[in-house]
This record gives C-alpha cells, sequence and structure tokens, in this order.
C-alpha cells in the first residue's frame, strides 16, 4: 500500500506582503520520496492541496492512504483527500514526517523570508485530562506483568473482540528478551466490559502513563492529542506499583498492555492492546 505521512500548518515565515506561510510536508515512510509547497496564509484551503497533492503525484502515484499527526492539519487534508480519493488516518506514528520536520526547523532560520519567531515543529496544544464517563467506567483494575515471550501466545490468537497488536510493537520486533516482564493494567469492567472496550477503541490508545499528584492517576493518551483519566488513587501501596509499573516501561522500551475484560476468570476478554509513547 502506498502511504504518504503529511502536514499542513504554519511556518516561521512569511511572504513579501507580511502573510504567513503555511507549507504542505509529504514524504513516504523511507524518506526516498519529498514534497514540499509554501501557501500564503489568504490562500490556505482544501482547494489549494488538491492542487498540490496532483503536482506531487507528477512524480509518484498518488497515495492511497495520508497519515497525519497533527490535530489543525487533519480537516484541510480530510477535505482534500475525499476530492481525490484518499484515506486520511490520524496517527502520532508519523516517524519518518517527524524527522523531516526537525531538519527543516533548522533550515528555516536561514530562510531570507524567516519571521524570527519562536517555532516547536511538533508542539501540539494537549487539553488537560477528561475524566471517563461514568457509564462505562469499571469496577476495578490492577497493574499486571507478563513475560514479553508470553505476550503473543497469550492474546493473538484468542477469540478477543478488540485486539490491537501492531507489527511494530510485537516483543520479538523490539528485540526484547523473551522473560523481560512488560508492563501493563487489567481492568475488570463487569457489564460495562464491551462498552468500555468499544469507546477504548474508538479514542484510539496511544499510551498509559502514572502521572503523581493529588490524587495520584492513570492517565491515557490518546487520538492525536488527547488524554483521560482512567482512574485515580491515594493508596500508598498503589503508589508504590504505579512506580514499578512506570519503572518496568522504561526497561521495555515504553512497551506496555492494557487488557478489559468483564472479571478475573482468565475465560473472557473483551479488549486488548498494545501501546507504546510516542513523542
Amino acid at each position: 500500500m502506498q502511504i504518504w505521512e503529511a502536514d499542513f500548518y504554519r511556518r516561521p515565515l512569511q511572504d513579501e506582503q507580511g502573510h504567513p506561510l503555511w507549507e504542505l510536508l509529504l514524504c513516504d515512510r523511507t524518506r526516498n520520496w519529498e514534497f514540499s509547497a509554501l501557501c500564503p496564509q489568504p490562500d490556505v484551503n482544501a482547494a489549494w492541496i488538491v492542487v498540490q497533492l496532483q503536482k506531487a503525484a507528477e512524480s509518484q502515484l498518488l497515495p492511497e492512504r495520508l497519515q497525519v499527526f497533527r490535530p489543525q492539519a487533519l480537516g484541510l487534508l480530510e477535505v482534500a483527500g475525499k476530492e481525490l480519493g484518499i484515506a486520511v488516518e490520524p496517527t502520532r506514528r508519523t516517524f519518518a514526517l517527524k524527522q523531516l520536520l526537525r531538519e527543516k526547523a533548522q533550515q528555516y532560520s536561514q530562510a531570507s523570508s524567516y519571521a524570527q519567531q519562536p517555532y516547536s515543529p511538533l508542539e501540539l496544544d494537549k487539553p488537560p485530562p477528561t475524566p471517563i464517563a461514568e457509564n462505562i467506567q469499571g469496577e476495578q483494575w490492577r497493574f499486571a506483568a507478563i513475560a514479553a515471550g508470553q505476550l503473543v501466545e497469550a492474546f493473538q490468537d484468542r477469540p478477543i473482540p478488540i485486539l490491537e497488536m501492531p507489527e511494530i510493537l510485537l516483543p520479538i520486533n523490539l528485540g526484547l528478551a523473551s522473560d523481560l516482564p512488560v508492563p501493563g493494567v487489567i481492568i475488570d469492567a463487569g457489564r460495562r466490559s464491551m462498552k468500555l472496550a468499544q469507546w477504548l477503541q474508538q479514542v484510539r490508545p496511544v499510551a498509559l502513563n502514572y502521572m503523581a499528584g493529588s490524587p495520584d492517576g492513570l492517565i491515557l493518551e490518546a487520538g492525536l492529542a488527547d488524554r483521560w483519566v482512567l482512574a485515580t488513587f491515594e493508596d500508598p501501596e498503589v503508589q508504590t506499583a504505579a512506580q514499578a509499573y512506570e519503572q518496568r516501561k522504561q526497561t521495555s522500551q515504553g512497551l506496555h498492555f492494557l487488557l478489559v475484560q468483564p472479571d478475573d476468570s482468565g475465560m473472557t476478554y473483551s479488549g486488548f492492546w498494545l501501546l507504546q509513547p510516542v513523542d
């Protein structure tokens, strides 16, 4: 499948009339091919993007999918993609594009059109964490760990309604030792189990982090920039377990999991996600 990673947003540049310049930046996932076009802010619209995508396709076939990490770029790219029959996938995993953006950020300051503005190429506005709705909250939860060598065997072939185990995150592909503990969180949600799993799938989990505070919390990073409070706690024993959870994430290259099930019988699961933080 032909995939381009795409960004369309303001840069620290301006034209001769003083208009801020936006840049459409495209690349494939290997960076063997790249495309860039600048647009004055008054001309920013989906129609302009359509024309540029067609120009980009003069050297490459139009892709089947555009991957987009920036929320502010998503809407216009979706409109343009629909016009050209290109699916648009919101994802934080645009690694080639983010590397390219970092490199170009160094070049902007040398350009004659540089606007002398502070610029962070990957910075996104993130809202404060929002508590999940009460009607999908689990009955109880706990920290857990599974040996890396047992993760695939334990879940990949089970009849789990929602199963997210991307190839890129499989322990063997990360080079993890088979006996290394991969940390995770298990939620027993009773009758709400399937409803919670479906909601999680809708918001697209990325990572589940422990955040110290008053109270402490489990914060779900999801979508492109969303954050959700899955649980709060003040118990010292749970705090110690949460610290161990984060320490294990450091040794597992950030790999961890989230499991939603009706109960702890081990007979039925509703959803399982392999997760890893993405900058």
